[in-house]
């Protein structure tokens, strides 16, 4: 804008112009749902009436931007007199002395460069207060949900992957068909696959292992965990979405890590098997997953095993937030003994209400290491709820 009101015959510029020119909007956006040209010129207008009327008081031209328009417009200062302590007193100078000369008056063009420059320092400082708004949104997105902020400020670190461990569903099927877990160190080098042929199973069965195998399944409740993390803004576009058989044991060492799912489906979890209270083990006979409470505390039981009943079902999952095997990152592990409990158990995390009503309950600033035993249900026509049952925190591992 300041260039072109130099130019003899200059067209006015329009908002529309400056939108996509300066504040980078689309060439065809609604100028009646975005409004900030018109926001940033009445700021601009203010500060350089308020310049002109006081560090530029003494200026001999003046720049503006009439209303209704946003080009530029330079004019001279109309007669008026300088400020008294800028003029020489000829009733105190002796005879003998001579005044000094009047400093003569700058050229046209220099304060036409003048104003030009000035004029491209409030675009660039609006243009920065805007960026910084923008930046602030994203930086602060989580300003009105202090619990949340409190946890995943923390978890993240901005200069450490974050990866999101899926669970391998093919690997749980194969122990439900086998009756064989699979361990860990098993899992890693995957040596389970290789023993597929030497299992005491039929021939239809192999086939039927072989074809699971080549497909990576995925739970939709452990998906849909994932997806919640991934929401996570601004945090969510840091993390690293991987299936467990693709995670490398390395990893353990330097990322923080989100383990979704139980041991069967994920092996990474035995691990931290030996560090926490509350674990998700499995009856081969009944076929379902319940929690057992290695160390109940008075009032809890030693194992939550889900109920299935005519007007609905209950489930338990458990959120665990420990430190990584080297202590220089953090891990979170959600499980559940259904999908949709683990599911819940994401959403618990990322639930300004739930997570702040914990973060009460444990009268802290920052969320120390801790452990929480979730019961979840659902009953006919209703969304799925949850509700803490007990807890662990561990102050001491931070």
């Amino acid at each position: 804008m300041g260039e072109q009101s130099l130019k003899d015959g200059c067209r006015e510029v329009h908002e529309q112009e400056i939108g996509a020119k300066v504040f980078g909007r689309s060439s065809t956006y609604d100028r009646s749902q975005d409004n900030i040209v018109r926001v940033t010129a009445t700021e601009l207008r203010k500060r350089i009436e308020l310049y002109f009327a006081s560090e530029g008081a003494n200026e001999t031209f003046i720049l503006e931007i009439p209303r209704g328009g946003y080009m530029p417009v330079f004019h001279q200062r109309g007669p008026g007199v300088p400020p008294a302590e800028n003029l020489p007193s000829r009733s105190v100078l002796p005879d003998d002395v001579v005044a000094p000369p009047v400093p003569q008056r700058r050229n046209y063009r220099a304060h036409l460069l003048w104003g030009t420059a000035c004029l491209a320092f409030a675009v660039a400082w609006f243009l920065q207060m805007e960026q910084g708004r923008e930046m602030r949104k994203l930086l602060y997105v989580w300003e009105g949900k202090p619990a949340i902020a409190a946890l995943w400020k923390d978890f993240v670190k901005p200069s450490q992957q974050t990866d999101i461990v899926l669970p391998d569903a093919s690997l749980s099927i194969r122990e439900e068909l086998t009756g064989h877990p699979v361990s860990l160190s098993e899992y890693i080098n995957h040596q389970y696959m290789s023993e597929t042929a030497s299992l005491p199973v039929s021939k239809d069965r192999h086939e039927d292992l072989n074809n699971i195998y080549g497909h990576n399944l995925v739970a939709f409740g452990d998906f849909r965990a994932a997806q919640q993390f991934l929401a996570l803004s601004p945090v969510g576009s840091s993390l690293h979405l991987t299936l467990s058989r693709f995670f490398q044991a390395e990893s353990l060492k330097h990322d923080n890590l989100i383990l979704i799912g139980g041991k069967k489906a994920n092996p990474w979890i035995y691990m931290f098997d030996d560090q926490v209270n509350f674990s998700l083990d499995f009856d081969d006979v009944r076929g379902l997953g319940y929690i057992v409470n290695r160390h109940p505390h008075p009032g809890e039981a030693t194992s939550y095993i889900p109920s299935l009943y005519p007007s609905g079902f209950a489930g338990y999952s458990v959120v665990a937030y420990l430190p990584n095997p080297s202590h220089n990152g953090n891990v979170i592990i959600v499980t559940g003994t259904d999908s949709d409990a683990t599911s819940a158990a994401a959403e618990f995390l990322t639930s300004e209400d739930q997570l702040g009503k914990f973060r009460k309950t444990l009268n802290t600033e920052h969320f120390p290491y801790f452990e929480v035993l979730l019961k979840t249900s659902r009953l006919s026509g209703t969304s799925l709820s949850s509700e803490i049952l007990a807890y662990r925190t561990y102050p001491s591992l931070k």
